[in-house]
């Protein structure tokens, strides 16, 4: 075993040979959109992430559904493994198996399994003094899916954010793999701040975010001014502001946004500072979003690893 849980790292690697070891993981979740395909999707999408924050190839997948037992939801189930079908022909990946239960609320998701180079793995201790901040996709989709079911938000607002969960991590990973990054994570349920806790703790590193630098989705910032915020946001406030020192004129609702509960989010990748122009210039060439939204520093020496500045 390469990498277990030590480190809260996006996936597991265990070394088959001196060339090839294997990335594991397994997600799965409830319906974060109405629509069954986009479901399917997006489940799809946030599943592989992990092997790509890794550094890793994603090769093979299994599926991993639990559904009602009344026939009339079977129309459903079939668009919703047809959206992840379609998503993993995509990432080029193989699905060649799973596992199906009876269950009243439906879950969705996979298990993916990958390849990497023993040497080469993206893992939560690589961060250093010097790294750039990387993000690749806006922030606020747990936000977003909370106003969603409230009926918060249009249909406009809707297609943006399923669009941005639904989107594969796979070139963002390719492009900073070709570029030479320190290490990377994929923002999930843990939030922005939570993730790049995580990375910082298990390198001995601190960083200073730029407030101002992060990337919200719009509705976001009017859905948690409004107070409509879901329980695991205001969870990961609470567990991670230990670790956080917020300057002055940072908004509440601007660290709550932060601490959002991601479902398929982005990259967050630490660059050598030398090469993040060249990282940045090249996601953004490819039509994807890159925010240099912070910078990695020297551990602190107290409890608190991460600076939010204006």
């Amino acid at each position: 075993m390469l990498v277990g849980s030590n480190n809260a790292d996006d996936a597991g690697v265990y070394r088959i040979s001196d060339e090839v070891a294997i990335v594991l993981t397994t997600d799965f979740f409830t319906p974060i959109v109405d629509d069954p395909y986009w479901f399917g999707a997006i489940s799809a999408a946030n599943s592989l992430s992990d092997v790509w924050a890794m550094g890793g190839k994603a090769v093979v997948a299994l599926n991993i559904a639990m559904f009602p037992s009344q026939p009339d939801f079977f129309p459903s189930l079939h668009k919703v493994m047809e959206g992840g079908s379609d998503k993993m022909t995509e990432a080029g990946v193989s699905i060649i198996g799973g596992h199906t239960l009876r269950d009243k609320e439906p879950k969705f998701g996979y298990t993916v399994m990958g390849l990497i180079h023993p040497d080469k793995i993206l893992d939560n201790t690589k961060a250093r003094p010097g790294d750039a901040l990387v993000l690749t996709k806006k922030i606020g989709t747990g936000i977003v899916s909370t106003g969603v079911k409230a009926g918060r938000c249009s249909a406009g607002v809707i297609e943006e954010f399923t669009r941005s969960m639904a989107a594969l991590n796979k070139r963002p990973s390719e492009i900073m793999l070709s570029v030479g990054v320190s290490t990377a994570t994929d923002i999930t349920g843990f939030g922005l701040l939570g993730h790049m806790n995580e990375v910082l703790s298990a390198s001995g590193c601190s960083a200073t975010v730029h407030a101002d630098n992060v990337p919200f989705f719009d509705d976001a910032v009017r859905l948690t001014k409004e107070n409509i915020v879901p329980g695991g946001t205001l969870g990961n406030r609470k567990i991670y502001d230990p670790f956080i020192s917020w300057s002055k004129d940072v908004q509440p609702y601007e660290q709550i946004m932060m601490n959002d509960a991601q479902t398929s989010g982005g990259l967050l990748i630490f660059v050598p500072s030398e090469r993040k122009d060249t990282l940045v210039s090249a996601l953004r060439k490819e039509g994807i979003l890159a925010a240099h939204i912070g910078d990695v520093k020297e551990a602190s020496g107290g409890s608190k690893r991460i600076f939010v500045e204006r």
